[in-house]
């Protein structure tokens, strides 16, 4: 089991930067592929942006060009930079972990707590 704790949220107002972390308890097979989601109140939970073990990325349309993800595997830590914020981007964001590539589909079997982003116009 990966216990996975994120920071780094907060309020921000529009066209701002933030930068979400993801520490991971251990370094495993079962880190090799990680990603980041949100969930906005009412809807359903969506997938941001997605890594794996050798640095490949995908990202959902939504944040493309504004959000960068990425690993560093010596601190066990996943970040993800998040620029030229939007109101539609607030929503808890959550990270997670798993053996298997599931990219940006909600079937990671490790998952954080969540972080509150709030992006005011």
């Amino acid at each position: 089991q990966v216990q996975l704790v994120e920071s780094g949220g907060g309020s921000v107002q529009a066209g701002g930067s933030l930068r979400l972390s993801c520490a991971a308890s251990v370094y495993t097979s079962s880190t090799d592929y990680m990603g980041w989601f949100r969930q906005a109140p009412g809807k359903e939970r969506e997938g941001v942006a997605a890594i794996n073990y050798g640095g490949s990325t995908t990202y959902a349309d939504s944040v493309k060009g504004r959000f960068t993800i990425s690993r560093d595997s010596a601190k066990n830590t996943l970040y993800l930079q998040m620029n030229s914020l939007k109101p539609e981007d607030t929503a808890v964001y959550y990270c997670a972990a798993d053996r298997i590539q599931w990219l940006l589909l909600p079937h990671y079997k490790n998952w954080g707590q969540g972080t509150q982003v709030t992006v005011s116009s």
